[in-house]
């Protein structure tokens, strides 16, 4: 670590940044008084006194920073006020590996969880798995297509943020989804709007072309010794609105009289788009729905956010009760009530720049959110069997 005083920002560069990177000692002393300066590796470090409140501080400050390619942050070290600027670089360095292999793993999981969609055994014909390529490319693209959303509108808004990573796990649909992960602060509304909400709108969109061509595909046919088996466990899936209107608008039936006969796996795939959108849209924390909802009506998120494990419970609660469902049903519920409890928790993402949002902004959020209803379901998951 190199000291200097405050006349000393023509040291040596180091890793090609020096302290005259940062902006001139004149603008960060109009709201913080620095008294003692460093470089640490390529972090800018001030010590010094904020001649307003920290939030002040950082408002003026932040911009300042940005531009010249740092991220700042306010902290306190022993005691005293410590302004870090640390270099920023948008974009990924180098091959991802890490994202390229749960991409691989989740492809092997969404293709095993798939084959038992097309009533092919993975374990008896394990050869045969590839047949269910068209899931695993339904369950990928409706869930690479919202992240990618999210990546694209933070690279526009010049946030770092990683490519997507895919989770494997063997469930159902043989993954839990795939997050980006967001480095630095938002640097206004607009930008902690936009990011948030192009990932359902995008998802929504690559949804509804996976749903058209879903129903168009041949219904999976089911053995009849499956079918009169006492022991099979059976799945049944609740479908949301919209996946409703858009069956009715083509034509293709959803609800078949023959037990033995169900939706092409593709239309499965569709079904996850939609409810992974809704569950994204729920108005907590770190989720598209939380960002969206901060962005639009600020600090009043929390009370909202607040209200939803109550509402989550409560429904458990109405279908367990009055609708006589299973744990096994309700559960979801349940878990997504402690789950946005944590997320309420920990609060929203807060934006540098935290001046209200422009109109356009805040009708594309309603109707934002009016779509997110529309991929609501109460049930979305019947398994019965022993």
């Amino acid at each position: 670590m190199d000291d200097v005083d405050r006349s000393g920002f023509g040291a040596p560069r180091r890793g090609g940044r020096s302290l005259e990177d940062g902006p001139p000692i004149d603008r960060i002393e109009s709201v913080f008084a620095v008294y003692e300066v460093h470089r640490e590796d390529d972090r800018l470090v001030y010590y010094g006194d904020p001649l307003t409140n920290p939030e002040g501080v950082m408002q003026e400050l932040w911009p300042e920073f940005r531009t010249r390619g740092y991220d700042a942050t306010l902290e306190r070290r022993h005691g005293e006020y410590v302004l870090v600027a640390e270099p920023t670089a948008v974009g990924v360095d180098g091959i991802p590996w890490t994202n390229l292999v749960l991409l691989v793993a989740t492809v092997c999981s969404t293709l095993f969880a798939g084959a038992m969609w097309y009533q092919i055994d993975p374990f008896t014909d394990p050869t045969a798995i590839w047949r269910a390529w068209p899931f695993t490319v339904a369950i990928l693209g409706v869930l690479g297509v919202h992240e990618m959303g999210h990546y694209v509108m933070s690279r526009y808004h010049q946030v770092d943020a990683s490519l997507p990573y895919f989770i494997p796990v063997p469930t159902l649909i043989g993954t839990m989804g795939a997050v980006i992960k967001m480095k630095g602060r938002m640097p206004d509304r607009k930008a902690l709007f936009d990011i948030g909400v192009a990932g359902p709108l995008a998802g929504l969109v690559a949804t509804v072309v996976v749903t058209v061509i879903g129903l168009h595909l041949p219904p999976v046919t089911v053995s009849q010794a499956v079918v009169q088996d006492p022991n099979a466990i059976r799945i049944e899936l609740g479908y949301p609105p919209l996946l409703e209107l858009l069956a009715a608008g083509f034509d293709r039936p959803l609800y078949r009289d023959d037990p033995a006969t169900s939706v092409n796996p593709v239309v499965v795939g569709a079904w996850v788009g939609m409810f992974v959108t809704f569950l994204n849209l729920i108005p907590v924390g770190q989720l598209d729905g939380g960002h969206i909802l901060r962005a639009m009506v600020g600090d009043f998120q929390e009370t909202i956010a607040a209200l939803v494990p109550g509402a989550l419970f409560a429904l458990a609660g109405y279908l367990y009760y009055f609708q006589e469902y299973n744990l096994n049903t309700v559960g979801v519920w349940v878990i997504w009530g402690f789950l946005t409890t944590l997320f309420a928790s920990m609060g929203p993402a807060t934006p540098v720049r935290d001046d209200r949002l422009d109109l356009g902004r805040s009708v594309l959020g309603v109707v934002t959110f009016g779509l997110g209803l529309l991929c609501f379901m109460p049930i979305p998951v019947v398994v019965t069997g022993p």
